[in-house]
């Protein structure tokens, strides 16, 4: 899944942000709380932080995100869990374009198991029905925290 839009702000400014990763429980309808482990200060390949997250349907739960690719001002990509056996893989993506970027974000479910793994196993009558409304959710998230973000940069660039 992903989603992209063009920000009217220079690569390092849309960096500062889709790299700052206390931002992010601002702009997502899941993610409610993060911190830094192991010492960490700032984003750098091999870097971990936890994430608590709350959804209606799937309850609360927290993950070790790993850092798998971090170069400024290009991808910030992570892996939730085992980073060598993820159960999902988030990112994003920055290309200069003219005077602004093209900021794309997307996600990567599994292949490890996940929340969604659960539900599947708990209904798997509804596991069609299960995927499409997730599927749906990750991108109705993605097109806004890229709204927010695109909003942010323009507005301090």
């Amino acid at each position: 899944m992903s989603a992209e839009t063009y920000i009217e702000a220079r690569p390092a400014r849309v960096w500062e942000l889709v790299s700052d990763i206390r931002l992010m429980p601002e702009l997502s309808s899941e993610l409610r709380e993060v911190a830094w482990l192991d010492g960490s200060t700032s984003p750098g390949t091999g870097h971990r932080f936890v994430g608590r997250s709350a959804h209606d349907a799937l309850g609360s739960w927290e993950t070790i995100c790993t850092i798998v690719d971090c170069e400024a001002p290009r991808r910030f990509t992570w892996a939730v869990g085992d980073p060598g056996r993820p159960s999902s893989v988030w990112s994003f993506l920055l290309q200069a374009h003219g005077e602004g970027t093209v900021l794309e974000q997307w996600a990567q479910m599994g292949p490890a198991p996940s929340g969604l793994s659960l539900a599947i196993e708990a209904m798997p009558d509804k596991e069609q029905k299960i995927v499409f409304v997730r599927l749906r959710e990750f991108e109705t998230g993605m097109k806004a925290n890229l709204a927010a973000i695109k909003d942010l940069a323009e507005r301090r660039a």
